[in-house]
């Protein structure tokens, strides 16, 4: 089997499987979530530009834990996707504020709020592995965004999910970004890259 038929076929299962666990676990997995990033972050957040995403679909909902961030002093930004092909970018969110809609049916505040480079990036997902393999939707914006942004600075990149969306093994290719750990409701996994 391809590589891309091994993550079309791991994409049909996982994205069914994560719109069971928002069925049964979404508000608590949310609240849930926001306390594991915040101990996975462990007090560094004054000040820093966070990335987190509006949830599409059965995303787990990250809206709670933005709002955590930004009581302990970060600034929280969503991604904008421009054109296929692009790199993300990334604009600052505030709860209340403006928002449009965007490319695949995502939403992110409007042009007029500023544009900030992520320190840190929360990334949703369909599927995880604990070697920080991470199975997105196939458009390749998060690994374009990774590559462009490593050449210039560090930045720490997690996967958050339902704790029931790791599998044993994520198809990866070579232009692929690697989590640098994954937060779940239920913990957090450090990967060893």
């Amino acid at each position: 089997m391809s590589l891309a038929d091994a993550k079309t076929h791991m994409r049909q299962a996982a994205l069914a499987r994560r719109d069971a666990l928002a069925r049964t676990q979404g508000p608590h997995a949310a609240q849930a979530l926001a306390e594991k990033v915040l101990m996975a972050l462990s007090g560094a957040t004054q000040g820093k530009t966070i990335a987190g995403y509006w949830p599409l679909g059965s995303e787990i909902d990250i809206r709670p834990t933005l709002e955590a961030l930004i009581g302990a002093g970060a600034r929280a930004v969503l991604p904008v996707a421009m054109k296929l092909g692009d790199a993300l970018i990334f604009r600052r969110w505030s709860p209340g504020q403006a928002m449009e809609d965007g490319a695949f049916g995502t939403s992110h505040p409007t042009p007029s709020a500023e544009t900030l480079t992520p320190d840190v990036i929360l990334a949703p997902l369909l599927a995880f592995d604990i070697a920080g393999g991470r199975l997105g939707y196939g458009a390749g914006y998060y690994d374009r965004t990774l590559h462009d942004l490593r050449t210039r600075r560090r930045i720490v990149y997690w996967g958050v999910a339902f704790d029931e969306q790791q599998v044993p093994a994520v198809p990866m290719g070579p232009t692929d970004a690697k989590l640098d750990g994954i937060i779940t409701d239920r913990r957090i996994i450090t990967v060893e890259i």
